[in-house]
């Protein structure tokens, strides 16, 4: 640990301005009043949404619930920009006894809601108190009211129904906060608490299901009450002027079930293409939803689904730009392998992930890949690996090797034939795998991508000489033929230099599970006969930095400016319009007030994007290689020192899946008081046994052994 403190000393420096006393004691002061501040906001804003049942207060809701999100997310880019996160902080812990942490202790490993964490439960249970709460008082208290009034017991039970459903509406809008907010993929938020969107995805997913339950609830218990009174058919095609609106409630509700059913697992599985389509009735259920309540109820919700809003618009600008593919390769294994050109000043983390659009398979189809380089590879290049498994795949791959005696008569035919276009880079806020001093990573197929990514960004940190705490990383890769390990050699392709590993102590460890024995060319086993990458012309078409981590000052600015257009579009719509015009319809008022919230984003924020992308493409970062100049941009050859082959590293075992006690005890012999770092990429079934045997560890774990901390970085949209 002695030799690596010099390094975080510097880090420590650098983000201190110079590091001195007193400087360094007011950057400390100012960052915990601004942290305590947000918290302060975030915690009166729940207090006032847990005792809106009961006490509910009239006025500005706008402000009341919507206002707290606007303002915390406004904090969230004073606080990035103004104290850059030191990316070894938690390294500052080190010396200390190995503690557990509540994000990376998992409680459930095995069922419907997968790995879950120790905070992952908590939040869970806070919140199922809430609405089970919530649900509770309002019952107890609607039958209060209504055993009060003067009715007839059938009038009682209509009225009971009604207003009910109009409270179980009510708690689905607070829900609706909920689920908007971790779909935003750039979010300063989930940047502020460092959840990755791959992460944020579940507990859309979780909150999805939970919204539309209260929702149906929502409705059949009206439709029950209109039933009973024999005027179901005219209540559904309503549409009041005054009031809520009907017809556009339907309208929103059949709209959220069919994403509902469309959403659920076996169909996402199977049946992907109908799930991403069908969810792209998102844009109904909300525009419907605000004629169904109005402005009035609807402020409710909007914050969230603004900051949703701004998002989309971002992402759609970023991925409408063309991108470079500086070369393809299908790999005898099974895997394509994508070189994308991107600016120098785009910055991502080697547990990165990019969506993908290939404009001659599909215009509509985006699919998530993790990023196989890692950001010390090169200035302008980054790389996926993609396992030719279904039919996009199979067509992404004939596409490259399509028609061989073309390629000789035109090398640059296939420059016309990818058009590629991506949105990211996404992931955590920090770079993790470098906060262990101990690293195991387990890959399952294809899921040594990301892991590549962190092999590359160790050695590179290590033989550059910048801050890197790992110095013990084990590779756990199990795979089903031995013909995938031909992966590994991506890493023989870096030239690294061999001269990391006198501070770094790596195992690989293969596990080949459907074949019993080696195949006879043993000795050409994590070797491949790879032809060459199709390299294609350069025309400085690069990846947009038009993404939440790209540049936080000038994201910073497209947040606040549409922001304060959309509330200054509605301000002015509410006086030299709504007012003087005696504008009442609430469905009116709502249609508005949506469309004002899209002209701020699109008008205002579009003005801050076109000088934001106008100015990236004259500044110094957009200066791209010249085409003459592939090789150098694709490889690096600064070091003339030996360099690694990782292959040669490798000792695969056939027959067997990896005994993970073993294992991991192992790993641990005659080591004490440590942390482990565990990170896993694979199907649910690995995940699974990982964290089953993290958690049976720690709990039986001694007071002077080590404590394993579980991460998965695996994708399950």
């Amino acid at each position: 640990m002695a030799e690596h403190q010099p390094l975080l000393a510097k880090e420590q420096n650098l983000v201190d301005h110079g590091g001195s006393k007193p400087t360094s004691f007011l950057r400390s002061l100012a960052r915990l009043l601004l942290k305590s501040l947000m918290w302060l906001i975030f915690i009166l804003w729940v207090v006032v949404i847990f005792f809106f049942p009961t006490h509910t207060v009239m006025g500005s809701i706008f402000l009341g619930f919507s206002g707290p999100i606007l303002v915390i997310t406004l904090l969230a880019f004073v606080y990035i920009i103004a104290f850059p996160r030191c990316q070894f902080e938690y390294a500052k812990n080190s010396g200390k006894l190995p503690r557990f942490r509540l994000w990376t202790f998992p409680v459930i490993v095995d069922g419907p809601f997968g790995v879950v964490s120790a905070a992952e439960f908590i939040g869970v249970l806070l919140f199922s108190i809430y609405i089970l709460w919530t649900v509770t008082a309002r019952i107890i208290e609607n039958q209060s009211t209504v055993s009060m009034l003067p009715l007839p017991s059938n009038e009682k039970l209509y009225f009971f129904l009604e207003i009910t459903g109009a409270q179980f509406g009510s708690i689905g809008l607070f829900c609706l906060v909920f689920l908007f907010l971790p779909v935003a993929r750039g979010s300063i938020l989930l940047r502020l608490i460092d959840i990755p969107f791959e992460h944020a995805t579940r507990y859309h997913v979780w909150l999805g299901h939970l919204t539309m339950v209260i929702f149906t609830i929502h409705g059949l218990l009206y439709v029950a009450a209109w039933a009973l009174q024999g005027r179901l058919l005219q209540q559904l095609l309503e549409w009041k002027e005054v009031g809520v609106a009907n017809l556009p409630g339907v309208i929103s509700l059949l709209a959220g079930l069919f994403m509902w059913v469309t959403s659920f697992h076996p169909v996402r599985k199977n049946y992907f293409e109908l799930f991403f389509y069908t969810h792209q009735l998102y844009v109904i259920f909300v525009i419907f939803l605000a004629l169904h309540v109005g402005d009035f109820v609807f402020s409710i919700a909007a914050a969230a689904i603004f900051l949703f809003v701004l998002d989309r618009f971002l992402r759609f600008c970023q991925s409408r730009t063309n991108v470079d593919v500086l070369s393809a390769v299908c790999r005898p294994c099974g895997t394509v392998e994508l070189v994308f050109s991107k600016p120098a000043s785009l910055r991502y983390n080697a547990l990165s992930f990019i969506f993908l659009q290939v404009r001659e398979l599909s215009w509509l189809q985006w699919h998530p890949f993790s990023v196989s380089s890692s950001p010390m590879d090169g200035s302008y290049h980054l790389s996926i690996l993609i396992k030719v498994l279904g039919e996009w795949t199979d067509k992404l791959c004939c596409l490259i090797t399509d028609s061989p005696e073309q390629q000789e008569s035109n090398i640059n035919s296939k420059a016309n034939k990818i058009t590629a276009s991506i949105e990211g880079p996404y992931g955590h806020e920090v770079p993790y795998h470098l906060m262990y001093k101990n690293l195991i990573l387990v890959a399952g197929g294809i899921g040594i991508t990301p892991f590549l990514a962190i092999i590359s960004d160790i050695c590179r940190r290590i033989n550059e000489g910048k801050p890197c705490l790992p110095q013990n990383v084990l590779v756990i890769w199990s795979v089903k033929k031995s013909k995938e390990l031909s992966l590994l050699s991506v890493l023989n392709e870096q030239c690294i230099s061999s001269s990391c590993f006198d501070k770094l102590h790596l195992d690989l460890l293969a596990y080949v599970t459907q074949e019993s024995e080696p195949p006879l060319e043993e000795g050409n086993l994590v070797h491949e006969d790879v032809k060459p990458a199709s390299i294609f012309t350069i025309n400085g078409k690069s990846m947009s930095c038009l993404v939440g981590t790209g540049n936080t000052f000038c994201s910073a600015i497209y947040y606040a400016v549409s922001t304060l257009g959309f509330i200054l579009l509605f301000g002015l719509v509410e006086k030299y319009y709504i007012g003087p015009f005696g504008i009442y319809a609430w469905w009116y008022r709502g249609l508005l007030f949506t469309l004002c919230m899209v002209a701020g984003a699109v008008v205002f924020g579009g003005i801050v994007l076109f000088l934001w992308n106008h100015w990236e493409k004259n500044s110094g970062n957009a200066k791209w290689i010249e085409k003459d100049e592939n090789k150098s941009v694709l490889h690096n050859e600064e070091s003339t020192l030996p360099h690694v082959d990782f292959t040669s590293m490798l000792s695969p075992q056939y027959g067997r899946r990896p005994d993970f006690h073993d294992l991991f005890s192992l790993f641990v012999k005659e080591k004490e008081f440590i942390d482990v770092g565990v990170i896993v990429c694979g199907p649910p079934g690995l995940q699974t046994s990982v964290a089953k045997e993290v958690r049976s560890l720690n709990i039986k774990r001694k007071r002077n052994q080590a404590v394993f901390h579980f991460n998965s970085h695996s994708f399950d949209f």
